[in-house]
């Protein structure tokens, strides 16, 4: 949830600054974007993946920072929970052979990161929600200790007044709840997508990620199990939203865990100027540096939108755009997790290639709804496409999308085998039906609701390395 801070609370005054500094940076960042001063280097992917880390009874162990301590290993940092660490992939260029080096460098991590587990009697695990957790273990005695995460804890309950947070989620069953904390937040990881286009293509690439958050959901989900429950497909997204919901019912615009409002104008800065507007400061820290858009940069970190918009610097110090692509979650395997990046990373660069903008033929209202409807029913929904037919999602994924996909991949220029073995683990999961979620279920109906067990089962196929569509029961 990003980078740390060294003060822990803030006057008035400071707040007062820290939005002026805020209104500056972004008209900095929107001076950059008019005059061509934003990098046009392009394409460049990269992850973010946040994991478990079990006990040998296969619950929520909360020793990240002994953990990390002995892993020491940079791209493994904290996260949220003492339970939880987020692995990062070095950025790599689109072509030839990049997907396959960052499976290759994912897999070098994971196993570090599995044997030094193993000192502390321990496991990691990748799936969106752990079938495990229970509503104890996400308190505030498991919360990092970063400044970070007290701060923001302490501002969303302050923002709602003191009131409990409120979960209430309707899928197949539901689960109705209040919760005295953020913490609930620490049950829902992620496989986050980064992409860096040129900065001038980068409206038409976000746009794209937006439509293709549907149909990324469903091809992706893993999250069907909340508390013994059977929710949605990718629990996930409601657990996300209302885990920080600051309790402005009256300005749902102001939500800080949304499909966003609109699809991105030609200028790019109109996504940030509207973090300055709508959101008000959590983390009001002052930086006596701003050519890097610090202030920005931490208001940005504070407003999960499902697509984000993303600040960063090269070596020579050359300010560039990009994209966090937030639907998919974390599982079941990591050859799953790179297909699914191809699969984005393609269709993608494909819709936003094409002469004439497919935001044109699809309302924003549609492509957020066809999300939730993604994410709530996964492989058995249907959605409304481009040409405003209603379509099945594996029929849409597997006449249209992959096929999106594969001729994005060829544009970027991509290994033609790797074309054909990570869309070909996309197409086999699409025409099985079964994705993470799927299986999930089809194990609770098999074996009950045993959790323990299916953890148990999960953990050993995930440890195989065989693609979810290949897991027997």
């Amino acid at each position: 949830m990003g980078k740390e801070i060294e003060q822990t609370t803030f006057s008035a005054e400071q707040t007062t600054e820290f939005v002026e500094r805020l209104k500056l940076e972004t008209e900095t960042l929107d001076r950059w974007h008019t005059e061509g001063g934003l990098s046009e280097t392009g394409y460049v992917g990269g992850f973010e993946l946040e994991a478990w880390l079990l006990d040998h009874n296969f619950f929520p162990l909360p020793r990240n920072e002994e953990y990390l301590k002995r892993l020491d290993y940079p791209l493994v940092v904290p996260e949220l929970s003492r339970f939880n660490v987020e692995l990062n992939g070095t950025p790599q260029t689109l072509k030839g052979g990049a997907l396959r080096r960052l499976e290759e460098e994912l897999n070098e991590t994971w196993r570090h990161c599995l044997a030094v587990a193993k000192e502390f009697e321990a496991t990691m695990m990748m799936i969106g929600i752990l079938p495990t957790v229970r509503e104890q273990d996400l308190s505030l005695r498991n919360i990092s200790s970063r400044n970070r995460y007290h701060v923001l804890n302490r501002e969303v309950l302050k923002m709602r007044g003191g009131k409990p947070l409120e979960l209430n989620i309707q899928g197949e069953e539901s689960v109705s709840l209040t919760h005295n904390d953020v913490m609930l937040e620490a049950a829902t990881t992620s496989f986050q997508i980064h992409l860096q286009p040129p900065a001038s293509e980068i409206s038409r690439h976000m746009n794209a990620s937006m439509i293709l958050s549907g149909p990324m959901v469903a091809l992706a989900a893993n999250s069907p199990f909340l508390f013994g429950k059977s929710l949605w497909a990718e629990t996930r997204i409601p657990l996300f939203e209302q885990s920080v919901a600051t309790g402005d019912a009256d300005h749902p615009e102001r939500a800080r865990v949304t499909f966003g409002s609109g699809y991105l104008t030609n200028n790019p800065v109109d996504f940030f100027r509207e973090n300055a507007d709508r959101h008000a400061p959590m983390l009001p820290t002052l930086f006596d540096n701003s050519d890097e858009l610090l202030h920005l940069r931490l208001q940005n970190g504070t407003i999960w939108r499902w697509n984000r918009l993303l600040v960063g610097f090269d070596e020579l110090k050359i300010p560039h755009l990009r994209i966090e692509h937030r639907p998919v979650p974390a599982g079941p395997t990591i050859a799953d997790m790179l297909a699914n990046a191809a699969v984005y990373y393609g269709a993608v660069h494909f819709l936003a290639r094409l002469r004439e903008p497919p935001e044109a033929d699809l309302p924003f209202a549609i492509a957020k709804e066809n999300f939730y409807r993604a994410a709530r029913d996964g492989l058995d929904t249907k959605l409304t496409w481009l040409d405003g037919r209603e379509i099945d999602v594996r029929t849409l994924l597997g006449d249209e999308i992959l096929h999106m996909a594969r001729e994005g991949l060829v544009l970027l220029e991509i290994d033609e085998e790797d074309i054909e073995r990570y869309i070909g683990i996309a197409r086999a999961r699409t025409e099985s039906g079964q994705n993470g979620a799927a299986w999930q279920r089809a194990h609770a109906e098999t074996c009950g609701r045993d959790f323990y067990r299916l953890t148990a089962d999960y953990l050993a196929l995930q440890r195989s390395g065989a693609p979810v569509h290949e897991w027997p029961l």
